[in-house]
């Protein structure tokens, strides 16, 4: 049995193994070291900041807007799209080419980070006009477990 790793990047760990077909733009795994804070978002939807659907009607569009949203809420969490482990990307369509033109901007957005995802098509989602959402969990290091910041460590020194 051959197991491929990624180098971690952040303390994610992508891992692919030779016995499932590597003709995919995913990783089948990822592993993360501890100690870790975790970092689950809610679905990021095609919405402006004034809350209106973007894009009505364009997969790809939405799409873009959707990553731009994702990107946002991990920052605020101090994460980054390298960060995450686990992405679910849904698709309001029954039609494979919608799927796919999704599921191209998300790879563009992902770049070499291929972390596992589940792509889905779906009846509906929650707002007016909403095509595309994509939720994610990420991991980072926790500053607040890390050495430097155990109380056994000693202070910095003003001199």
């Amino acid at each position: 049995m051959s197991v491929s790793k990624t180098p971690p990047l952040g303390g994610v760990t992508l891992i692919r193994d030779e016995r499932l077909t590597q003709h995919v733009e995913y990783a089948y795994a990822a592993t993360a070291d501890t100690p870790l804070r975790t970092v689950w978002t809610a679905g990021a939807c095609p919405l402006d900041t004034e809350g209106n659907t973007v894009a009505i009607g364009d997969y790809a569009g939405q799409t873009h807007q959707v990553m731009r949203n994702l990107i946002s809420a991990l920052d605020a969490a101090g994460a980054a799209l390298t960060d995450v482990v686990r992405t679910t990307v849904y698709v309001a369509s029954s039609d494979r080419a919608d799927l796919a033109a999704a599921w191209q901007v998300y790879r563009s957005y992902m770049g070499a980070h291929d972390a596992p995802s589940t792509l889905l098509g779906v009846t509906v989602l929650g707002y007016d006009g909403q095509l595309v959402e994509v939720e994610a969990a990420a991991v980072l290091p926790d500053p607040a477990r890390s050495p430097a910041a155990s109380p056994e460590s000693p202070a910095p020194s003003d001199n």
